[in-house]
């Protein structure tokens, strides 16, 4: 099974993600992770990435995403993929399911401002809010639950219904 846990900076996409691939059994990978040195600088500087600075970054996480589904391994992406075009990139040939993160401007402001660990700045929030495209074809999860109560809800539907 391959999944993604989409959403903006603050969704708890990491935590969440985390949480699920250990329920799941499943690899968990962290898309900030794939980022190149530059886009990392950029963000950090409190610059928004464009499309041009992500679509190598995309096609990085779509080749590990083939390279594990052709090995058989389960795999939980923490992945904000913003975009449906950016989507389309990550799942292109392969079978993901779709989780999108959802929360209010406030809570999400308001855990941003309580970070001190991560090179994105609260400042971009609007930048990405600006720049979601919503999922017509995902789980939605509003994250107010712990995320110990949303990574049920979350394994129940992954589990439940077959896509």
């Amino acid at each position: 099974m391959l999944v993604v846990v989409m959403g903006v900076s603050g969704a708890g996409k990491t935590t969440v993600g985390r949480l699920l691939a250990e329920r799941l059994g499943a690899t968990f990978l962290d898309g900030d992770d794939f980022h190149p040195p530059a886009s990392v600088a950029k963000m950090r500087a409190g610059v928004p990435l464009d499309d041009h600075d992500r679509a190598p970054w995309l096609g990085r996480l779509h080749e590990e995403l083939a390279a594990r589904a052709a090995l058989g391994q389960s795999v939980v992406l923490a992945c904000s993929a913003l975009k449906e075009g950016y989507r389309c990139t990550l799942a292109a040939g392969l079978t993901v399911r779709l989780v999108h993160l959802t929360a209010d401007r406030t809570v999400l402001a308001t855990r941003l401002a309580g970070r001190s660990d991560h090179y994105m700045p609260a400042t971009l929030l609007e930048s990405q809010l600006a720049a979601l495209e919503a999922p017509t074809d995902a789980i939605m999860v509003d994250v107010n639950e712990a995320p110990a109560a949303i990574v049920d809800r979350l394994d129940a539907a992954l589990r439940g219904a077959p896509r």
